[in-house]
């Protein structure tokens, strides 16, 4: 039988899920925040994850961000939103698949066995795995996500949680531009607005540490009025 872990606010939806689910064969646990799912995550033996976007204090984002070193447990994510951006962000940082709400609950469970038979069909790498979501490497930049351990050129970086989460995303999509958007959604768990400079002054601090280690070197690019783009190889410095 397999287990499945609800992560979702809506006690209401749980409890109609976990009914549904458990019709249809299916062992159902549920969480309703953020936190509490993240640990049972990680900690439970799980065939797959139904995680919502929408969760109070800590987002879906965040939570599949912080289980992804952890566990490769397949994770279908949910929102009240049809936006296409959080399809996007979700599957960029390793979601299997994403579901508008509402939703028709026969739907969830086709998405549902899709990608149980997907994940039995595939052949674990550990050598992809380590390097999808264990390390990321660009030129004298690495990031160690599960001891969220961050050395440029040799030296220990102290980020904060927004300043890693920044840095996480750029340099997953190194060499291509991450739209402010995209940031405000996964780090600050909100939808930018037009006079809000947030995600601009983290990302300035965050040049700022990474510049003190190996001055010079243009690592983080600002593209106008669009986004950020970390330079696949920021080995050299930027020409006078």
């Amino acid at each position: 039988m397999n287990k499945i872990l609800i992560i979702d606010d809506d006690t209401g939806l749980c409890e109609l899920l976990t009914e549904y689910l458990s019709a249809e064969g299916f062992s159902v646990t549920s969480a309703n925040d953020g936190a509490g799912g993240a640990k049972a995550a990680v900690e439970g033996r799980y065939d797959l994850i139904i995680l919502d976007v929408m969760l109070p204090e800590i987002n879906g984002f965040e939570v599949l961000r912080k289980i992804r070193p952890e566990t490769a447990t397949p994770v279908i994510m949910l929102t009240a939103r049809g936006e296409e951006i959080d399809r996007i962000v979700g599957l960029e940082m390793g979601a299997d698949d994403y579901l508008p709400k509402p939703f028709n609950p026969r739907e969830l469970i086709a998405r549902i066995r899709a990608v149980l038979r997907r994940a039995r069909n595939e052949t674990p790498d550990p050598g992809r795995q380590s390097k999808s979501f264990k390390t990321l490497v660009s030129g004298d930049l690495q990031m160690e996500i599960g001891s969220r351990k961050v050395t440029c050129a040799g030296f220990n970086i102290e980020l904060t949680s927004v300043e890693f989460c920044i840095l996480e995303i750029l340099l997953r999509s190194a060499g291509e531009m991450v739209t402010r958007e995209t940031l405000f959604k996964v780090a600050l768990g909100r939808d930018a607005s037009a006079y809000d400079r947030s995600i601009d002054v983290h990302v300035s601090k965050l040049r700022k540490k990474l510049d003190c280690s190996a001055p010079g070197i243009e690592r983080i690019k600002t593209i106008r009025n669009a986004g950020y783009l970390y330079v696949s190889d920021p080995a050299g410095r930027p020409e006078a």
